[in-house]
């Protein structure tokens, strides 16, 4: 059970990441004394998209490729139209997110980020949300979709848009201070049966 103080957290994100998403989880988490480094494919700098239009850059920390799973207790997975779309053709960063379900780290997902979540079979059998927009594929990849501002299942926490950024951030502060989870992708939660959601 780490203490946030002492939490080590990836955001993964490339260029298209809705604005707050990504940037108010890396605030909070900071704040409250954890380690977080973005990670993305690029070098550099990735742009965020804010409401219409392309947003502010955030500095890259790392490169796909110089960090693993091991390291860290939690990934955070921000939304927006285009990042997740981009991120799901990337066969490292789908390794990476496998990798910390696989391990029963803490994996947090929001607004259309959870299409990452499909991509490695991680919804079937579980309770989750997500953007309204994506509802329909979520539910067809086997998910227990909830209309509620976080949902947790066994480490795996979803929200569904900006909107829900203050209980999405919460969320992982006690699931990182809870410790890891039994459960594998594909909903094979057999150590702990016990969905929660809020």
């Amino acid at each position: 059970m780490p203490n946030i103080s002492k939490a080590k957290v990836v955001i993964l994100a490339t260029h298209g990441f809705e604005q707050s998403e990504l940037q108010v989880p890396l605030e909070r988490l900071r704040h409250a004394g954890a380690e977080v480094v973005v990670v993305s494919p690029e070098k550099g700098q990735i742009r965020g998209w804010k409401e219409k239009d392309w947003g502010e850059s955030v500095n890259v920390d790392k490169v796909l490729g110089e960090v693993s799973a091991d390291d860290y207790d939690a990934i955070v997975l921000p939304g927006g139209q285009i990042n997740p779309d981009l991120l799901r053709i990337n066969a490292q960063a789908l390794q990476l997110i496998r990798d910390f379900l696989d391990s029963g780290k803490v994996v947090a997902a929001i607004c259309h980020a959870p299409w990452l979540l499909i991509e490695v079979n991680a919804v079937r059998g579980r309770q989750v949300t997500s953007y309204k927009s994506i509802k329909t594929d979520m539910v067809n990849a086997g998910g227990k979709w909830l209309d509620r501002e976080v949902v947790t299942d066994a480490g795996l926490i979803t929200s569904r848009n900006p909107g829900d950024l203050e209980a999405f951030c919460v969320k992982i502060v006690d699931e990182i201070e809870e410790g890891s989870h039994t459960r594998q992708r594909s909903g094979q939660a057999k150590g702990e049966q016990r969905p929660v959601s809020h």
